[in-house]
């Protein structure tokens, strides 16, 4: 025969393997347990008609104990699905639980808001997205340090060495030895060309020369070009008007030539000047000797 008030005694007295004492209150472990406070009205041992709410894979049932089945282990427990409807889930509950105690079904209600809660809460942060902190321990950190330097250094000691067989090759140290890689030599061979044409484009940008042409060449040919013109044609008329036009762009020339003849002048002038500003003053040198008692002088 069950009696709760000696288990009650035993449990709270002497040891309980669900018990858990911290400095807030006394907890209890047991999946069970509709509050999760170890007391005398809370606890799933203690009590021959007891209920409560679990949850299965997102699925929640309602557990319920009963002092009939006490003496069968295996059917200690009735469980009845309850829809993911909160509503209907709590119709469920008070059709069930109909004539238990008032404070335990408002306990199993309250277990199943707080689920249901919860239960969204993690829908929202599933769908939500986070960082993830991730924690690199330090000697994976200096492994990866040092197998970093280790490739830095190979990779400087490959460009040298292939920097040398280049250099080697242009020599001609090896002679007709051509089984080296044929992708590499054409890599080599393309910057090699690269570098040529860069150079060739500096070089003609480099060549490029500013040139002065006179503008009246071409008005002189078709003056001309107007004089033999005006001859064939035989009009006393337009024979004027074409010497008229020639005196005026003759005018105009030889006022362009006079000042070309004054520029031409004076930049002559000037590099007269500075030719003679460059040139060395003459030095003064005295020699003496022991030999002789006069000086020698000389001028460079």
């Amino acid at each position: 025969m069950q009696h709760d008030e000696v288990i009650w005694q035993v449990i709270r007295h002497n040891h309980c393997s669900f018990m858990a004492k911290i400095e807030t209150g006394i907890f209890c472990r047991n999946p069970y347990n509709v509050t999760g406070i170890c007391n005398r009205s809370s606890c799933p041992l203690a009590n021959s008609r007891y209920a409560t709410i679990r949850d299965h894979d997102g699925v929640f049932y309602l557990y319920m104990k009963t002092i009939e089945r006490a003496h069968m282990p295996n059917k200690l427990w009735e469980r009845v699905k309850l829809p993911r409807n909160y509503a209907k889930a709590l119709e469920i509950i008070d059709k069930h639980m109909l004539y238990w105690p008032k404070l335990l079904v408002h306990k199993t209600k309250q277990r199943l808001t707080k689920m249901t809660q919860m239960r969204i809460r993690m829908r929202k942060l599933a769908l939500k997205t986070r960082e993830k902190i991730m924690t690199v321990p330090t000697k994976e950190k200096k492994r990866e340090a040092r197998r970093e330097e280790k490739a830095e250094k190979a990779a400087v000691l490959e460009k040298s060495i292939e920097k040398e067989l280049v250099e080697r090759l242009k020599k001609g140290v090896y002679g007709d030895i051509y089984n080296y890689p044929i992708d590499e030599y054409n890599k080599i061979l393309d910057q090699e060309v690269g570098k040529g044409a860069l150079e060739e484009e500096y070089e003609e940008e480099e060549e490029a020369e500013i040139e002065y042409v006179e503008g009246y060449e071409e008005l002189e040919e078709e003056d001309d070009m107007e004089d033999f013109g005006g001859l064939d044609m035989g009009d006393d008329s337009d024979v004027d008007e074409d010497e008229d036009e020639d005196d005026e762009v003759s005018v105009a020339f030889e006022r362009k030539r006079g000042k070309k003849e004054t520029a031409r002048r004076l930049q002559g002038k000037d590099e007269r000047e500075g030719a003679k500003s460059k040139k060395k003053p003459k030095v003064l040198v005295e020699v003496e000797r022991e030999d002789t008692s006069g000086r020698q002088r000389a001028v460079m």
